[in-house]
């Protein structure tokens, strides 16, 4: 099993506490680090400040070294797709080729009208976010000269410089909790299909029909790589695992922690290490090759030494 930790810097975080996170996740062996792209706090309070994702993960990669950084997920309503792309080829260029592109239909109403941008119906965003995929692949893999007419955007006779450091281009993630239209769309165009809000039992029922939408877009499904979000809280022994459960519940202004904790223990890596391998062990066995896990409590740079004692076996 490979592992990636993901923040919510939207939390609070400034960038050096991002840094500090980064460079922690580095030591413990992670293979990735992803950030979240929101501009609105939450969850908890809603007035702690905020950063620009690309922004900080420009600054990560030249003050790190080894892992890989990306974001998870980019909303197509933020940039324009090849203001996006530029982005992407950019920090990938300062990395040294260590940067993957999340990019999703965004759904957090709030931040759009707080900072101005757009947020249109569902059905549009969907729609925008094909017409962005389609052309991060054309900008990134086709030739000189390719074009490309959408209802929403539209790329005549590109000439994209310079090209990612990667080849053929950064590694494109979609996600979502597996419908229809994120796997169709993952077939097509992604690197990487990244599962959320599901534990073992539903990624393997939703990775089944992963293979079915590959096949049915003509595509290997073993050339499409397959990842699982999940929250993730561990402790040394029980103190340690329910005191970090109080300090998550309290900065989540939880209310009803009991049925709070029931609706997420199915799906987290939580508890103790020997607990936490024991899910670790169920995702791999329901088809998943990467766990993404999304840690809430980003001021504890403990926990990120202990996953990588206790998980990725450093």
């Amino acid at each position: 099993m490979r592992f990636a930790l993901m923040i919510e810097p939207q939390q609070g975080c400034s960038y050096l506490d991002q840094l500090a996170i980064a460079r922690r996740a580095e030591a413990a062996g992670f293979e990735t680090l992803y950030r979240s792209d929101h501009y609105t706090s939450f969850p908890g309070e809603s007035d702690r400040p905020t950063t620009d994702a690309w922004t900080v993960v420009a600054g990560l990669a030249r003050e790190t070294s080894r892992i890989r950084l990306g974001v998870l997920v980019s909303p197509v309503t933020f940039r324009a797709p090849g203001t996006l792309a530029k982005i992407v080829t950019t920090v990938d260029e300062m990395s040294g080729g260590r940067i993957d592109v999340g990019v999703g239909a965004g759904w957090n109403e709030v931040e759009h009208r707080q900072h101005g941008l757009p947020f249109p119906p569902i059905e549009t965003r969907a729609e925008m976010l094909e017409e962005t995929l389609a052309i991060l692949r054309g900008l990134w893999c086709e030739p000189d000269g390719w074009s490309f007419e959408g209802r929403h955007w539209s790329v005549q006779g590109a000439r994209f410089r310079s090209r990612s450091p990667q080849q053929p281009a950064p590694a494109i993630i979609v996600g979502g909790e597996g419908s229809p239209r994120s796997m169709r769309l993952a077939a097509r165009y992604a690197d990487e299909f990244n599962l959320t809000s599901a534990g073992p039992e539903r990624a393997g029922e939703r990775f089944a029909l992963l293979d079915e939408a590959c096949r049915a877009a003509g595509r290997d499904p073993a050339t499409l790589r397959r990842s699982v979000m999940t929250g993730v809280l561990v402790g040394r022994d029980r103190v340690e695992v329910d005191g970090r459960w109080a300090r998550l519940m309290a900065g989540f202004g939880v209310a009803d922690g009991a049925d709070w904790l029931a609706q997420r223990r199915p799906r987290w890596i939580a508890g103790t290490p020997d607990e936490a391998r024991a899910v670790v062990g169920r995702f791999a066995e329901a088809g998943a090759e990467r766990l993404v896990l999304q840690d809430f409590l980003p001021w504890d740079l403990d926990l990120v030494d202990l996953l990588g004692e206790t998980l990725l076996g450093g």
